[in-house]
């Protein structure tokens, strides 16, 4: 398992580095508009994706930066929110690699910020959501790009694979 997360760390920064790519050719209206996303725009969402991972992050390492609420605005500006997240894959990855197999099994407890019930369960289950959860809010981000007449950015997982991440792959296999 634990290649398996290092795979989806991997594939995380290759894919908000794609989305972030493909904001930055927006105009600063465009990038702000509500788009109908549970964030509103594209801004919204991406501040949301990073306050996400700063309380997932926390909720598993006990380090970080406190956060209020969900749509919390980290950054105000694209460039300043772009590098936080560039920081903030490398702090996932290199996290991910400290971990042990025996490490999935952990037990974890927090207070989500929603719903303040003290909840418990293995670290295990919640790195899988950690990383669903990216997908499917960097999925809202695209469809925001494409609602407003951009091309299709290409996020797919086995698009990573046979591209950049062929590391992830294995030997190749011969045909």
């Amino acid at each position: 398992m634990i290649d398996h997360y290092r795979m989806f760390a991997d594939y995380n920064r290759w894919a908000n580095e794609r989305i972030y790519t493909a904001a930055a050719e927006l105009s600063e209206a465009d990038y702000r508009a509500h788009k109908g996303a549970f964030f509103g725009s594209l801004h919204g969402t991406l501040n949301h994706l990073l306050v996400a991972d700063r309380v997932w992050m926390q909720r598993f390492t006990g380090h970080g930066e406190p956060v209020s609420t969900l749509d919390q605005v980290l950054h105000e500006d694209l460039a300043g929110l772009r590098e936080a997240r560039r920081l903030e894959d490398a702090r996932i990855a290199s996290w991910i690699d400290t971990l042990a197999e025996a490490d999935f099994g952990r037990i974890i407890s927090y207070t989500p910020l929603t719903n303040p019930q003290p909840i418990t369960h293995p670290l295990g289950p919640a790195l899988a959501h950690f990383f669903n959860h990216q997908t499917h809010h960097r999925g809202q981000c695209h469809t925001i790009l494409t609602g407003l007449g951009r091309p299709s950015v290409t996020l797919d997982l086995i698009y990573f694979l046979r591209s950049e991440g062929s590391r992830w792959m294995g030997p190749a296999i011969a045909h």
